[in-house]
């Protein structure tokens, strides 16, 4: 059996304005509107909608045989509605073909799952609630951030319902096995994973405008030969890209588009087909079990989350961040609600990586250096946590204030409790008095009418006599 499921990845994060320490207290405002605009519309006519384009006379042009996933961020959508709306357009006619299918993550590409198991499930559900609103699909197969998993993260997966994750098919983890099959995860033995051909994907993502690359130049029907002359029992090859590899990291000027949109024809030719995950999770049986005691990712040759989490700075700011995470959960305000989603983004803690200063990698950054990163963070950080203590004193533990919450909100519902009664008895008191008056009234109705009776016998009487005399 020979198909392929093919991934995109889109994200943007809220990128921070430059925030200076004498900023803290005065100014709540942390984001570079300017940047965000810029860079999400630029990709947005490079890539996002040309690209949305091809895939569409992608599927047309192959009876609707050719299919994709997305996943994509809620800070990207959020993004996407503010300064692009079109491309939310494009991507519910896509929806529309019925070939589209969208993965669940968390809502703002955060290490959530790496820290705060009740912010994971708030982001992921936050995030598969907007993915609902906006296209009608609920999703059924997982993709945490960069990939990121282990058994642990499986079984926290696993409770929120998704059949299934797909995540980096790692040497490390696999050894000798082959990512182009289905596996059952030691974390929740009934959820299947998927894992990423690491090496086919990079063929595309990294090599593709290679002119060094010794494989170069790519064509679609030298790819496909090379999926198809896998062994027949082999089940799945998991190709995942961030969507920027089309017209972004690779222009149109390379080939990519034409290179992509000639995929389904030399596929078909070489009997292999293109599903959508969650069909490769209801067809396909698990081979064997995996497990993953340690995270890892797609980052690096490493494949672990060093990327985010390698140095003193990265885990300081990471650290910081979390440590309000229980008061957060306590917060009704929308506000610091949405700044505590933003300052999640993997990206801040990504920029601080010194691992990457000074390689291509490091070009992803808005900041001169990982150092600059990191003060500019943590200058927001501050102001954030000033916030939170305003409306949550840090000098009262977790469990206290907890309990404090808990007598408040139960003192509000008796509250409303008792309202209610009040308002019934009110309402049961003057359905007595209307029951009271009724008779009195009656009774006046009733002597007024005998005088009015009275005085009528009166006058005809008079009126008699009269006649008489």
């Amino acid at each position: 059996m020979n198909a392929i499921c093919l991934y995109f990845q889109i994200h943007q994060p809220f990128r921070l304005k430059r925030y200076r320490f004498f900023d803290i207290g005065n100014d709540h405002y942390y984001y570079d509107d300017f940047a965000n605009d810029e860079i999400i519309t630029r990709m947005a006519e490079k890539s996002y909608l040309p690209a949305n384009k091809m895939l569409l006379d992608m599927i047309n042009e192959s009876g609707k045989k050719f299919k994709v996933a997305f996943s994509i961020s809620g800070t990207a959508i959020e993004q996407f509605q503010q300064y692009v709306p079109e491309f939310i357009d494009s991507l519910k006619v896509l929806v529309n073909t019925g070939c589209v299918e969208f993965l669940s993550e968390p809502y703002s590409h955060s290490l959530a799952s790496l820290s705060s198991p009740e912010e994971f499930h708030r982001q992921v559900k936050m995030h598969d609630n907007l993915i609902y609103e906006l296209f009608g699909q609920k999703p059924k197969v997982f993709k945490n951030t960069e990939y990121i998993y282990n058994d642990e993260i499986a079984a926290l997966i696993a409770e929120m319902g998704f059949s299934a994750t797909i995540t980096e098919g790692a040497k490390h983890i696999l050894g000798w096995k082959s990512p182009n099959y289905v596996y059952a995860s030691a974390g929740a033995p009934n959820m299947k994973l998927l894992f990423r051909n690491a090496k086919l994907s990079e063929d595309i993502a990294k090599n593709f405008s290679n002119t060094t690359w010794f494989e170069y130049p790519l064509t679609a029907d030298k790819y496909m030969s090379w999926i198809a002359q896998s062994p027949r029992e082999e089940q799945i090859t998991n190709i995942a890209l961030s969507y920027e590899t089309i017209g972004g990291f690779h222009p149109a000027e390379t080939g990519i588009f034409d290179f992509i949109k000639a995929l389904p024809r030399f596929a078909e030719e070489k009997g292999i087909e293109f599903w959508m995950p969650s069909e490769a999770a209801a067809k396909l049986n698990a081979v064997d079990t995996i497990s993953v005691t340690h995270p890892i990712s797609d980052a690096d040759e490493a494949r672990d989350t060093s990327a985010w989490l390698g140095n003193d700075l990265q885990w300081e700011a990471f650290n910081k961040l979390y440590s309000v995470a229980e008061r957060i959960q306590m917060c009704s305000d929308k506000r610091l609600l949405q700044d505590w989603t933003y300052l999640q983004s993997s990206d801040h803690l990504f920029y601080m990586s010194t691992k990457h200063f000074g390689d291509g990698s490091s070009l992803f950054s808005p900041y001169e250096s990982p150092y600059m990163a990191f003060t500019n963070y943590m200058n927001v950080l501050s102001d954030f946590i000033v916030r939170v203590e305003g409306q949550f004193p840090l000098s009262i533990e977790n469990e206290e204030l907890n309990a404090l919450l808990t007598t408040i909100k139960n003192q509000e519902s008796e509250i409303v409790q008792l309202n209610k009664e009040l308002k019934a008895l009110k309402e049961s008191i003057k359905d007595a008095s209307v029951v009271d008056e009724a008779p009195a009234e009656e009774a006046k109705a009733k002597k007024t009418t005998t005088r009015k009776s009275a005085a009528k016998k009166t006058t005809t009487r008079k009126t008699t006599k009269k006649t008489e005399e």
